[in-house]
């Protein structure tokens, strides 16, 4: 590696760490397992070089396609709310950028992401594998539909959000499982947390937030 690249690297190593101390853990995101994940990846990989200076600010940024890459604190937010812990299986919907993913990859889980932008999906691989990831299953597909082959699921995350709960995806959760996603309309959301137990399920209202449409046969419609 050559010094400006070193210089490049140690910067953003110091932008990583600001951003978990202001913005995630000031927030009360205490999990370690999630503040180390966050710490690790290099965010500003996983967005276009047009906003790669803005990867670490407190918010989402575009990614094309009309997807964007969630705010650093939500992603974490989400991460905790899932309770990660290494050998998890999780499926996640909406692959976008790889970033949940390889937060999901740190804190030491397996991954099935599907993605419905297959643009998206092929960048996001790609990314993964060139910073050595592994352990992670990318489909083009209706994340609404889960992926039923591979269930069931110990986690679940919906990085987009659903006019109501996809009923697959309850049925793909592992008893004990949660499944973290956001429900609500158009305009707004409440991120909602889904646990299975003993065959019952229970839902926890985590608070707003905003994310982009869930298209598919059970979310919204195109």
């Amino acid at each position: 590696m050559s010094s400006k690249n070193s210089d490049k690297e140690k910067y953003y190593a110091r932008l990583r760490h600001q951003m978990v101390e202001t913005q995630i853990r000031n927030r009360g995101v205490t999990n370690p397992v999630v503040l180390k994940a966050m710490r690790n990846v290099p965010r500003h990989l996983f967005v276009p070089e047009s906003v790669r200076s803005q990867a670490y600010d407190d918010h989402p940024l575009p990614i094309g396609h009309g997807q964007t890459i969630s705010q650093p604190y939500m992603v974490a937010f989400m991460t905790e709310a899932l309770a990660p812990r290494t050998g998890m299986k999780v499926l996640e919907i909406g692959t976008g950028s790889g970033y949940q993913t390889a937060v999901l990859l740190e804190a030491g889980a397996e991954v099935y992401s599907i993605e419905r932008v297959q643009e998206l999906a092929e960048k996001a691989k790609k990314q993964l594998e060139a910073l050595g990831y592994s352990r992670f299953y990318i489909r083009v597909g209706d994340g609404t539909l889960g992926w039923p082959e591979a269930a069931p699921f110990d986690g679940i995350i919906v990085t987009a959000g659903a006019p109501e709960i996809p009923q697959p995806l309850v049925n793909q959760l592992a008893d004990g499982g949660r499944l973290v996603i956001p429900v609500g309309d158009r305009m707004g959301q409440d991120l909602l947390l889904v646990e299975k137990r003993e065959g019952q399920v229970f839902i926890q209202n985590l608070g707003g937030c905003v994310f982009v449409k869930l298209i598919g046969k059970h979310g919204w419609s195109q």
